[in-house]
């Protein structure tokens, strides 16, 4: 690998650094490697907004390198939204910029005491007044740093008003519209008054065996192309089986209130291909090209709406429009926020008023009322300028709910909102959101797709039913090590790539030779080890849960009557990882037999694991 630039941004200081060669090998890359880098770092008294936090952008050892769908990056550290691990990535071009500069990662701490931008090339990095370009938003702030360093091939990951403010849902955007989305490490780069990170290169990537890399990559791009999930991607978009969704109760109407919704068969990749849709996009060298471009009906051509977009500016809130859903999500790029968490907190904000807990007054004379157009819009600026009732709700669902007297009524698991897969549709996703090591999330694992059939018996997955119970316990725990792998390469969830020939990528890019359990072993070590490190930060067994609306029964739609037998699943799965059914943490063997002996003693008093 390359090495990692770190730079503090107050003694405006850097060096490269060498990351040790065992941590290569045993974790890869992206947030796994991530995840070791950090163990030391992220401790229980730490704030993720001083300036000690570190912020890890860190690339993958196919990033850049044309393979499957692998142009990708991640940034990791502790989240201000959970206060607990925080990792999200990015595709466009970025990450591959930054590789081509030289470094396969960016390590930063100190705060500046004004606002400044970076300058990454091969010959290091320079430093930039930002205060011309504070308050813009994502959009113009790329476009004003390529307008002012004209470099062949900068790219630009920036945040917005958002995450200059502190919104705990603040995300850092790059290129046409992509996103590091989750967990909040955009208020971290807004604590530090670092606005951006403009980063150009030229190099050549490092590979082990480029020619034998370069013909196994593009045979993997051509099978990849022609694979029936890249066709669907590439014409209808992350929204292409969101009919299908529906069908199945998945998809959640009325901040998970409703089965059913008349009009929801709107909100899909064909509907919008058949109405907004003029493009298509595409990450560096990615055959799927899955993001969407479309034109709202004033001749401009702008990102469209992906399916979580669509699902929660649509019947989450009780819209059935796609260029509604468009025009929000447009909104929330531009300010840097999540567009998860910025639909998630306004549908609490409607059920809690549908409650009675919120009124006209508490929201200066609008009605939350489901499908109210006017009020969506006015809260997501008043969130996005962190205005009136807007401060608050900058702060997520949990502390919006706790304000107003109703915790259990939010969707969120360890202060992250619930993403649009509804568990009562697919059970899996119930043992996906309890136990992610970010808080609820569809990207640590997609199980959603193994439970209507699209399992993979190459690395030990079978097919249960969708709505199965603890049977299916091992099954959602081997998935996640398998997406764990993913985002340590890091390459793209959407890439229907074999495991075999992931196998043959990795080993001809790095002079290995890893073997397919070897790399669910790594996927395996960097789960557990974000485990412990959520446990050291405070996290214990009673965070496994899932918000109450959930554990409720649909009275309509394709999961009527369905209620998880969560307990059960939990219980099994907790057998399946080893961990201590008291505590949740992991076994002091089991630790051990994944090579993280090292870690035990934070956790535990001896090898036989007794608690610390």
């Amino acid at each position: 690998m390359q090495p990692v630039l770190k730079i503090d941004l107050a003694t405006r200081e850097s060096r490269p650094w060498e990351i040790p060669a065992d941590w290569q090998r045993d974790f890869l890359g992206g947030s796994a490697l991530a995840a070791r880098l950090l163990y030391e770092h992220l401790t229980p008294d730490l704030d993720p907004l001083s300036p000690a936090a570190p912020l890890l952008f860190l690339t993958g050892p196919l990033t850049g390198t044309s393979g499957p769908a692998v142009g990708r990056f991640v940034v990791c550290g502790k989240s201000p939204a959970t206060g607990l691990w925080a990792e999200s990535n990015a595709g466009g071009f970025w990450g591959v910029a930054l590789r081509k500069a030289g470094y396969d990662g960016l390590w930063i701490t100190g705060q500046s005491e004004k606002p400044l931008y970076l300058l990454v090339t091969s010959e290091g990095v320079t430093f930039h007044d930002g205060r011309m370009v504070w308050g813009l938003d994502t959009y113009e702030t790329q476009e004003a740093l390529r307008e002012w360093h004209p470099l062949p091939g900068l790219r630009v990951a920036t945040i917005g008003r958002a995450g200059e403010i502190g919104v705990r849902f603040a995300g850092i955007f790059c290129d046409h519209g992509r996103t590091a989305g989750r967990t909040g490490l955009g208020a971290v780069m807004g604590a530090k008054r670092l606005k951006a990170i403009a980063v150009q290169g030229d190099k050549a990537l490092p590979l082990y065996d480029p020619t034998a890399y370069g013909a196994a990559r593009s045979q993997a791009n051509r099978a990849l192309k022609n694979q029936p999930m890249t066709q669907v991607l590439r014409d209808l978009g992350s929204a292409g089986g969101a009919e299908y969704f529906d069908y199945l109760g998945e998809m959640p109407k009325r901040y998970f209130s409703l089965g059913a919704l008349e009009g929801a068969e709107n909100i899909s990749g064909a509907s919008v291909a058949e109405t907004i849709l003029v493009g298509k996009s595409a990450c560096h060298s990615c055959v799927i090209a899955c993001g969407r471009v479309v034109d709202l009906g004033d001749g401009t051509k702008r990102k469209g709406p992906e399916y979580e977009t669509l699902v929660g500016f649509g019947p989450n809130l009780g819209f059935t429009d796609p260029v509604f859903a468009a025009r929000m999500g447009e909104i929330c790029d531009r300010y840097g926020m999540d567009v998860i968490s910025a639909s998630g907190v306004i549908g609490l904000v409607f059920k809690l008023y549908e409650m009675g807990k919120i009124s006209v007054q508490d929201l200066d004379g609008l009605q939350a009322e489901w499908g109210n157009e006017h009020a969506v819009e006015v809260l997501l600026h008043e969130i996005g300028a962190g205005r009136k009732l807007g401060a608050l709700l900058g702060q997520g669902s949990l502390a919006v709910a706790r304000h107003f007297g109703a915790e259990e009524a939010a969707v969120q698991v360890n202060g992250l909102e619930l993403p649009y897969h509804d568990p009562r549709g697919a059970s899996g996703m119930a043992l996906v959101y309890a136990t992610s090591p970010r808080g609820a999330c569809h990207n640590k694992s997609d199980y959603f797709l193994v439970d209507i059939g699209q399992a993979e018996e190459e690395i030990g997955l079978a097919y249960f039913d969708r709505h199965a119970g603890a049977e299916k316990a091992a099954n959602v725990a081997r998935h996640q090590d398998w997406r764990s792998l993913f985002d340590a390469l890091v390459m793209c969830h959407f890439a229907s790539v074999p495991a075999e020939t992931i196998r043959t990528l990795v080993n001809l890019a790095t002079g290995r030779d890893y073997s397919l359990e070897d790399l669910l072993q790594i996927g395996a070590r960097a789960f557990q080890l974000k485990r412990v490190i959520n446990h050291r930060l405070g996290l214990t067994g009673k965070n496994d849960r899932l918000p109450e609306a959930i554990l409720q029964p649909l009275k309509e739609g394709g999961a009527a009557g369905y209620v998880i037998p969560f307990a059960d699943m939990l219980a099994a799965y907790y057998r399946v990882r080893d961990w201590d059914p008291d505590s949740g943490r992991p076994r002091a063997a089991r630790l051990e037999a994944l090579g993280l002996g090292e870690t035990i003693p934070s956790l535990w008093t001896n090898q036989t694991g007794e608690k610390a």
